[in-house]
């Protein structure tokens, strides 16, 4: 079996950074990523960058990235944002909303029900855009406590009844059990049989891996990472990093399956990613 990997670093590490990396920083990033053998890539996030300073520039990133075989997606919470990243050129848009009411009105500033409304008719108006679906706090809210299947599933017919394929799944705090987050792919995944499930997971307790392990064991080939184990929400509070993509190929390769990612250039990019946040400039 062979496993994909989506780096979200540029997205969602830089995005609970106290600093904003110049674009110039962020595309040497990408290349240093690419470089390591890396094909999936989550660069930027069309947010309003009043809220979220650290993801400005989003346009001039994705006009400049590598032109290199490599799939880069970007993230949109709204309408406006799908609207912003398709004029930018984007290619796969990945539209998030919350399975919780909580995280959604601090995330979104609106209920689950109204964020998705929001993004339907985009997705209708742009059948030229591969549209990727992201399902935050699918496990646990910092607001609402613990999600049950049924409340992430709901989410997800919303998205599949959009014509989108590709579900992530998220523990956007770090803290859901292995065993909740297998009951809650088994749920989604009997219900949607048409749709490929992946998982986004944070690792709070350092058990992220056995997350992985269970999954992969499920039949799940898709994971998100970020280099250096960066990352977190501004708007879920508690919420820790992400699972390290280093950490994440070093597990694979050691259980024999292959990534096409080179553990040594991976360690380099994470080098330059720091060098960056380094010299940064600290937000105000």
């Amino acid at each position: 079996m062979s496993v994909t990997i989506t780096d979200v670093v540029l997205r969602d590490g830089l995005q609970d950074e106290p600093v904003v990396v110049p674009v110039a920083d962020r595309l040497a990033i990408a290349e240093a990523l690419t470089d390591a053998g890396l094909r999936h890539l989550e660069v930027a996030s069309f947010v309003n960058p009043r809220r979220v300073p650290q993801m400005s520039g989003a346009e001039e990133l994705l006009a400049n990235l590598p032109k290199v075989p490599v799939r880069y997606s970007v993230l949109a919470l709204n309408a406006r944002g799908v609207e912003r990243a398709v004029a930018a050129g984007a290619q796969e848009v990945v539209l998030v909303t919350s399975a919780s009411q909580g995280h959604s009105k601090a995330n979104a500033g609106k209920d689950v029900d109204a964020a998705l409304s929001d993004v339907a008719d985009a997705v209708a108006a742009h059948p030229e855009v591969e549209f990727v679906a992201g399902i935050s706090t699918a496990f646990v809210c910092p607001f609402d406590g613990e999600i049950d299947a049924s409340v992430t599933l709901r989410i997800a017919r919303r998205f599949a009844g959009m014509g989108i394929r590709r579900i992530g799944l998220a523990d956007t705090l770090g803290t859901a059990e292995p065993g909740q987050v297998l009951n809650t792919l088994r749920v989604v995944r009997e219900a949607l049989p048409g749709n490929e499930f992946g998982l986004h997971l944070h690792n709070a307790h350092g058990r992220a891996l056995d997350t992985v392990d269970a999954a992969i064991d499920e039949g799940i080939t898709r994971f998100d990472s970020a280099a250096g184990g960066y990352g977190g929400c501004p708007f879920a509070p508690g919420a820790h990093g992400n699972i390290a993509t280093g950490e994440l190929v070093a597990h694979l390769h050691a259980r024999g399956i292959p990534t096409g990612i080179d553990e040594r250039a991976l360690a380099h990019a994470v080098a330059v990613l720091e060098e960056a946040l380094a010299r940064a400039t600290p937000l105000t």
